[in-house]
């Protein structure tokens, strides 16, 4: 299973603002390797129904900080403001194969919206670091996964 090119792309984009958070200490990235075992182990049955991708919470994960993201860089003033929903829609569109697909992405993007948007209704220097750390996770999160499982 290979993840959609959105995930790739949104890592680009993110890249800018979060290129120093995703180095090590001496400048190099880290990378995963998988275990010995892993390799060896025998192709799991086909599934009787389609089933989520295993890289499922990850996606959930930024679709939470997208919803964080499109509330927090609005409520401060940010010129990005009106991306990150767009930046959702495009990540529903390649990943939403299925209707219940969608909502659990949608849902997870409106949820941390609306958890954000009872916290924060002006721009506070807390809403900045978290906007600035929301930043940083969906850069990590994009590419950890586009990396993991992409073309």
């Amino acid at each position: 299973m290979t993840v959609a090119p959105v995930l790739l792309s949104l890592a680009l984009a993110l890249a800018p603002v979060g290129a120093a958070a995703a180095q090590t200490d001496s400048g190099e990235r880290r990378t995963r390797t998988a275990p010995a075992a892993a390799a060896k182990a025998p192709p799991p049955a086909a599934p009787a129904a389609p089933s989520a991708p295993p890289y499922e919470p990850q996606l959930i994960r930024l679709a939470q900080v997208l919803g964080g993201l499109h509330h927090l860089r609005a409520v401060c003033g940010a010129a990005d403001a009106g991306v990150w929903r767009e930046r959702m829609a495009s990540l529903v569109q390649a990943e939403g194969a299925s209707p219940e697909r969608r909502d659990r992405l949608a849902g997870a993007f409106n949820d941390s919206y609306r958890a954000w948007a009872r916290s924060y209704r002006a721009c506070t220097p807390a809403a900045e670091l978290a906007a600035r750390r929301f930043l940083t996770e969906a850069r990590t999160v994009a590419t950890d996964v586009s990396d993991r499982y992409g073309p």
